[in-house]
């Protein structure tokens, strides 16, 4: 929606940017930690993923596409896939119109050693500071919904690792964002949702034509250059 006209004839994720589609920045960045498979949301346009993709992999990769006829946002979409993901694996989320190259071997580190829920990826600069975080780098509220105040205000980016077990706490065939889960978890079980900030590297989201419109200039540059 916030990408129109540029979107109505193609999924926001299947823009171009340096000559290929914006969620291969996502795949690539993936890749580079290990993940052997991804699944893809579809829900506007979605034949056009298959012919973005007609061979559904990416760098012998392979891509499953799960299409959401109505429209489940980020928790029901990913109920919407818990047939497809191994009880032992921990997911890997990264919204499909983020590019960015934070280094995501310490999210799994730190996933892995804290054992939490879920941990989301967060930005110490930049906007908007919707996730408030503790010392013990738990996440205490998002978006001021929950009144608790932490130390530290951040930014989420879009990137979080979640445990399996999350998945029971979703309703099945529900719209809901995933926000909404990890507040009701945070409120029934304090410290089960944890925050890693990682101010390494660089991070775009594209939320707007005019970001689209200067890393899509940036890329040509620097093909160009």
């Amino acid at each position: 929606m916030r990408l129109r006209p540029l979107t109505e004839r193609c999924p926001k994720p299947l823009l171009d940017i340096g000559g290929r589609p914006v969620i291969t920045y996502a795949m690539d960045h993936l890749l580079s930690i290990g993940v052997d498979r991804f699944i893809v949301n579809t829900h506007h346009r979605p034949d056009d993923f298959i012919q973005k993709f007609p061979d559904r992999s990416w760098r012998d990769t392979p891509i499953i596409f799960r299409n959401e006829p109505i429209l489940l946002d980020t928790a029901g979409g990913l109920k919407n896939i818990e047939d497809l993901i191994d009880e032992d694996k921990t997911i890997l989320c990264y919204n499909g119109d983020v590019i960015a190259d934070l280094p995501l071997k310490k999210l799994l580190d730190f996933h892995e050693q804290k054992n939490p829920e879920a941990t989301l990826v967060l930005r110490s600069r930049g906007g908007p500071l919707s996730v408030n975080i503790n010392e013990q780098d738990e996440i205490r509220d998002i978006r001021g919904e929950l009144k608790h105040a932490g130390v530290k205000k951040c930014l989420f980016t879009g990137i979080y690792a979640l445990d399996t077990s999350i998945l029971k706490y979703i309703e099945a065939g529900k719209s809901e964002s995933i926000v909404s889960i990890l507040l009701r978890r945070i409120q029934s079980n304090p410290g089960s949702v944890m925050g890693l900030i990682l101010d390494e590297g660089s991070w775009h989201d594209i939320g707007s034509t005019a970001t689209y419109e200067t890393l899509r200039s940036r890329a040509n540059s620097q093909e160009n250059g």
